[in-house]
């Protein structure tokens, strides 16, 4: 039904449909332990050191002994020795033993379906419970800057949204017009469509961005290359799914007057971290703990990270391997904002590597991730680009990665990549990681001038 209406409706029809699905969404996410969390997070800003560790550690017990007596695959730990009595949790061990990791059944959780920036395609399961706080953490530090549900947003994510013939006919855009978002294809951002976008922004007038940062800065590159700067004031840019790097931060300055405010998590469920309005990342203590590792697993100042999330539930993450990187900032920082949570320096794990199609230009790192959504099978794929019309797609599958999986895969990259694209699926035993121990999605050897766009 999703489908038909998406192809085949009127803008109308399916505007008043995103809104109608959107209120029903947000009105779970905002019961139950919604208003309880919210009120945590805001009181827990005020929490001294001594606090907010003994509150982790009761969380932590409270949690590993949740799994071991409901999930089948943690039944055989003894919780005395705690956390470092659980092994690390492998993307492959997750996909593979998903059934027997989870702790509820898909009819009585919500499923969330996952790319990831590893690659990996998986789905786990949360509690009702588990989305209202983590929707409550969400909303509660992007309130820091004043946004609320109601206020005018822009957003611009892997959603495919938009149709061909609407871009044909000036429409990038989809409404909800309960919550007063707007929801932007970003799958058509580039040199001829950008007057649509530019004008579709600037009419909305939003007070708040949401979304790939890549995908905003191509659009604002075109608009600052052009020498046009956006006539109102945005308050804030979340961004959301991709690392954020300095020059995203400066141009969403120098364009929309905007400040960015970080924050990290994943659709697996990994704890938060957050940006304060100080400007510092701060770790959130009462979602969850972030081990930081180096290559040999001891504890580091700088390496991945292995999560454990106390609002996974549905499908526990225990010393999860999720596959990105952090630097802890030096022992003895103090934030400005007074908050003594632990403080992040950087986020090293979501690059924002892209695919370059001679029909849509570049192709983001999170819209790549999404292709993997509701395929089967896939541990990680690898994109290796060499020349414009072409990509190698390197797979590490199970047995569930079968023909119907690989050709649905392969629909979903063309999607994104163009018609033009010749697209080559390689399956693979394993692909390996980087001497840095970082996964990378993309490895993309184009030349600069071989970044020009074909006639459609």
């Amino acid at each position: 039904m999703k489908g038909l209406i998406l192809k085949h409706a009127p803008i109308l029809v399916q505007n008043l449909a995103i809104s109608a699905f959107n209120r029903h969404q947000w009105w779970k996410r905002q019961g139950g332990d919604y208003r309880n969390w919210f009120s945590l997070c805001e009181s827990a800003l005020g929490w001294d050191e001594a606090t907010w560790t003994s509150y982790q550690q009761r969380q932590l017990e409270e949690f590993l002994a949740y799994a071991a007596h409901n999930s089948k695959h943690y039944s055989n730990i003894d919780v005395k020795y705690g956390l470092q009595g659980f092994p690390i949790l492998e993307k492959e061990t997750l996909i593979n033993n998903y059934n027997d990791i989870r702790t509820i059944s898909e009819r009585d959780g919500i499923v969330s379906y996952t790319g990831g920036t590893t690659g990996a395609s998986m789905k786990v399961i949360y509690s009702l419970s588990d989305v209202q706080k983590r929707f409550a953490t969400l909303d509660w530090f992007r309130s820091l800057s004043g946004w609320k549900l109601g206020k005018r947003t822009a957003w611009f994510s892997g959603k495919t949204i938009v149709r061909e013939s609407d871009i044909v006919s000036g429409n990038c855009y989809r409404d909800d017009w309960l919550t007063e978002t707007r929801f932007f294809s970003t799958f058509h951002i580039n040199e001829e469509n950008f007057d649509i976008y530019w004008r579709a922004l600037i009419e909305f007038n939003p007070e708040f961005i949401v979304g790939f940062p890549s995908s905003l800065s191509d659009l604002l590159t075109i608009a600052q290359h052009r020498g046009l700067k956006y006539p109102h004031t945005v308050k804030a840019v979340f961004p959301t799914a991709e690392t954020v790097l300095t020059r995203h931060v400066e141009l969403f300055k120098t364009v929309l007057g905007a400040s960015t405010m970080n924050q990290y998590a994943s659709s697996e469920g990994a704890p938060f971290i957050v940006q304060c309005l100080s400007g510092s990342l701060h770790a959130l203590p009462y979602t969850g703990i972030f081990e930081v590792v180096d290559e040999l697993g001891q504890p580091a100042r700088v390496g991945e990270i292995l999560v454990t999330s106390f609002q996974t539930r549905g499908t526990p993450l225990i010393r999860y391997r999720i596959g990105d990187r952090v630097a802890l900032a030096p022992e003895g920082t103090v934030c400005k904002c007074g908050c003594s949570f632990p403080i992040i320096q950087r986020i090293e794990g979501r690059d924002a590597d892209f695919v370059w199609s001679p029909e849509y230009g570049r192709i983001n790192l999170g819209n790549l991730s999404n292709s993997t959504k509701g395929v089967p099978g896939i541990i990680a794929f690898r994109v290796l680009q060499s020349e414009p019309f072409s990509i190698t797609v390197e797979v590490q599958s199970t047995q569930d990665f079968n023909d119907a999986a690989a050709k649905k895969f392969e629909m979903e990259l063309r999607k994104r990549t163009g018609d033009k694209m010749t697209i080559r699926l390689v399956r693979c035993a394993e692909i390996p990681r980087k001497q840095s121990g970082k996964f990378r999605i993309v490895e993309n050897s184009l030349l600069p001038e071989q970044l020009v766009r074909s006639e459609q």
